[in-house]
């Protein structure tokens, strides 16, 4: 004759809660891997035309943002497809804009646009923002201006504007 042992639930408060940990665990980071994910996808780089020519490991294919000045005698219209050239007085970049560019827009002035990298040297702008007083220039840009000798303090104030950077 055998006696018969008690049998212990399969599943103790202990257990349950460890599994129950481990669910939460597995929703958490999947949850975070969801959100970083979003977020990668909606980084905007700024790049300078001096940093576009000297680096290779610049996107394609994302979305960036590029600021300089307008180079003078650059801006041609062709309808409502308008070329010009922008410029950190050291290098410079072929930017395409097919809309209607802000009413502060002009020669000379500073100026950031986002879009795409199409070509060697060429950048196809979804958007184009000109600078909102005299004091404003990218930091990015002054600074590329700075080493190159060419800043006047006249110029303006290097950052003094707002979303000039990611």
């Amino acid at each position: 004759m055998t006696t018969a042992r008690p049998r212990r639930p399969a599943f103790t408060r202990r257990r349950r809660r460890l599994y129950l940990l481990g669910a939460a665990a597995v929703v958490l980071g999947l949850a975070a891997m969801l959100i970083l994910n979003a977020f990668e996808d909606n980084l905007v780089f700024f790049y300078s035309p001096t940093d576009l020519a000297t680096r290779t490991d610049v996107p394609r294919d994302r979305l960036i943002r590029i600021g300089g000045l307008v180079e003078k005698g650059s801006v041609a219209r062709q309808g409502a497809e308008v070329r010009f050239t922008v410029t950190d007085t050291a290098n410079r970049l072929a930017v395409v804009y097919r809309g209607i560019l802000p009413d502060l827009f002009r020669e000379g002035q500073g100026v950031v646009a986002q879009g795409r990298l199409t070509a060697p040297g060429t950048f196809e702008a979804r958007e184009v923002l000109a600078k909102h007083d005299e004091t404003y220039m990218p930091r990015e840009v002054a600074d590329a201006i700075k080493r190159s000798g060419q800043w006047k303090e006249s110029e303006g104030k290097a950052g003094a504007g707002t979303g000039a950077t990611p």
